[in-house]
C-alpha cells in the first residue's frame, strides 16, 4: 500500500506549542543525549519549522498510520519499546507504524546541558535506566564511544530496502548490541554482524548503506524539520482523513491507546494469549519490564518467573549491568 505524506499549516500552532513548551523546559540542558526524564523526550538540537508546512494526510488509508521519529540511540525510545511492542499486539490489524529515523547524534561538534563528550554520558544513561526500568549500561560511553547515530540509522533504513520485517528485527538488534552489550553500533563491523544475524544480505546492506540508504535517511532528516520534529520519540497518528493526534515523548501504555481510539473510536482490541511461551514466540527476546507490560504479571513478580523458566531450561538470561533479557531456548 502506498501512502501519500502532505504537510498543512494545520500543524504549525501545535507544533509552535510544542517547541514553546519544550523549550522552556530544556533552554538550559538542550543536549541530545541528555534526555529529560519528565517529558520522555531527547531533544535534537536547534530544528528549524517550516514555515510552509502542511497537514499530515494520507489519501487511502483504512489503518491508523504512525508515524514514529526515533532514534538507534535514543535511550527514551528504548524506554517505550514495552509500550509500543504491546500496542502492536493488541492493535497490529489497525495500525501500521512507519518508522523515521531523526539523526540524534550527528557528531560531538557541540557543548550544551554539561554534555562536551562521550564520558559525559555515561552517568545520565544509568539514570534514564532505573527510570524506564529498562537495562542500558552506560558504561560504553567510557568503553566504546560512538562518535554518531547516523550510521546505524543509515544502515536501518539500507535494511529497510530489503525487507521492512527484518529492518525491525535489526533495529532491536542494534539496540541490545548498545543498550546491554557495549558495542560501538556506528561501527560497520557490528553493523554487519547484526545484519547477518537477522538474515540481511550483508553484502546488499553494505551497498545500499553507500547509496540509497544516506538519500533515504537524509529524506528523513528532511522531513523532521518540516514536521518540527525536535526530539524522540515523537509519534503522529494518522487517519485516512488526514486527522492526527501527536504523542512526544515516553507516555503510559493507556496513552498511546487512548490516541489510537480517539482517531477510531470503534477499533477492536485484539486479545493477546499472555503465556509466556506465546509472548517469547512474538518477540524472540524480552527484558523484565516488556514481559510485565505484555503479561500483565506485576513488575516485582516478573525476575523471579522469568529465572524460574532459566532453571527449568525453558529460557536464557542475558545479565548486563543495569538488568537483564531474556530469550526463549
Amino acid at each position: 500500500m502506498k501512502y501519500t505524506l502532505i504537510l498543512s499549516l494545520m500543524l504549525l500552532p501545535i507544533l509552535a506549542t510544542a517547541q514553546v513548551k519544550q523549550q522552556n523546559m530544556n533552554n538550559s540542558t538542550n543536549n541530545p543525549l541528555l534526555c529529560d526524564l519528565e517529558t520522555g523526550i531527547c531533544e535534537i538540537a536547534d530544528s528549524d519549522v517550516n514555515e510552509n508546512s502542511k497537514t499530515l494526510k494520507d489519501e487511502a488509508q483504512k489503518k491508523i498510520k504512525i508515524i514514529y521519529y526515533t532514534d538507534p540511540i535514543c535511550s527514551s525510545c528504548w524506554g517505550i519499546e514495552p509500550q509500543l511492542r504491546k500496542l502492536k499486539l493488541e492493535y497490529g490489524k489497525n495500525i501500521e507504524v512507519e518508522y523515521r529515523m531523526g539523526g540524534l547524534l550527528p557528531d560531538w561538534s557541540y557543548n550544551r546541558g554539561g554534555i562536551s563528550k562521550p564520558s559525559d554520558v555515561a552517568h545520565h544513561w544509568d539514570e534514564v535506566s532505573e527510570y524506564y526500568d529498562m537495562p542500558i549500561d552506560g558504561d560504553i560511553w567510557f568503553e566504546d564511544p560512538l562518535n554518531s547515530s547516523y550510521p546505524p540509522s543509515i544502515a536501518f533504513k539500507a535494511a529497510e530496502l530489503q525487507s521492512k520485517e527484518k529492518a525491525l528485527l535489526f533495529l532491536r538488534e542494534i539496540r541490545e548490541m548498545v543498550f546491554l552489550q557495549k558495542k560501538n553500533i556506528a561501527k560497520w563491523e557490528n553493523i554487519s554482524l547484526a545484519a547477518q544475524k537477522v538474515g540481511l544480505d550483508v553484502h546488499r546492506l553494505q551497498e545500499d548503506y553507500e547509496g540509497k540508504a544516506k538519500t533515504l535517511f537524509s529524506e528523513d532528516l528532511q522531513l523532521g524539520r518540516k514536521l518540527g520534529v525536535r526530539g524522540f520519540p515523537t509519534m503522529y497518528f494518522v487517519d485516512s482523513e488526514g486527522k492526527y493526534e501527536t504523542i512526544y515523548g515516553s507516555k503510559p501504555f493507556g496513552v498511546y491507546e487512548q490516541t489510537l481510539k480517539k482517531l477510531q473510536p470503534k477499533v477492536e482490541k485484539n486479545q493477546i494469549n499472555k503465556n509466556w511461551n506465546n509472548l517469547f514466540t512474538q518477540y524472540q527476546t524480552l527484558t523484565s519490564r516488556e514481559f510485565a507490560e505484555l503479561s500483565g504479571m506485576p513488575r516485582n513478580e516478573t525476575d523471579a518467573y522469568l529465572q524460574k523458566l532459566v532453571e527449568n531450561g525453558e529460557l536464557t538470561q542475558i545479565a548486563s549491568k543495569n538488568g537483564s533479557l531474556w530469550k526463549k531456548k
